[in-house]
């Protein structure tokens, strides 16, 4: 389904505007925990190590999904890569969009969006039981891109499965 009368923004997040972010991740991570079987800690939260790093560190972007002006989820950049140790080369760290939005079309137009602003080479990962993330950015990739590589069993990136990585190229 995609609602044409929705208008799709991808917003830089301030710093004062960190915890909000926090909130999002506690859904993200709660949401992924499916395929990690992760648990919250003492404080019932998932916590995010790295999050006070996208705003002391140059190579870090976070961004929020919102839909006609509310909050519907997030994305996260980062210079830190597992494949490519190519200077330059962008991660895309973390990418969450709200259920409540999901299947209309709005995660990939703020997909789009998001390589649109930072195009050259780019690499991220996806768990291997996430079947429903790997659909959808093939389908995002054919039509940023057209060409990608899939590289299969990477270790190290999720606890208890390899990833796969996808390197790509977005043109200017």
């Amino acid at each position: 389904m995609n609602n044409s009368n929705q208008s799709v923004e991808l917003v830089p997040v301030p710093e004062d505007h960190k915890l909000v972010l926090s909130h999002l991740l506690e859904l993200y991570q709660y949401d992924f925990s499916d395929f990690e079987g992760t648990d919250v800690n003492s404080l019932g939260l998932y916590g995010y190590s790295y999050l006070d790093y996208y705003w002391t560190e140059g190579d870090r972007y976070a961004y929020f999904i919102k839909v006609n002006g509310v909050l519907a989820g997030f994305a996260m950049i980062c210079g830190f890569c597992c494949i490519s140790k190519e200077p330059g080369t962008l991660f895309l760290s973390e990418f969450f969009v709200l259920k409540k939005y999901r299947k209309q079309g709005i995660g990939q137009q703020a997909a789009l969006e998001l390589l649109k602003r930072h195009p050259g080479k780019w690499e991220f990962t996806l768990h291997p039981e996430n079947h429903v993330s790997h659909h959808f950015w093939h389908s995002v990739l054919k039509t940023a891109c057209g060409e990608y590589t899939v590289v299969d069993d990477v270790p190290g990136v999720y606890d208890n499965h390899p990833a796969q990585a996808y390197l790509f190229t977005v043109k200017e």
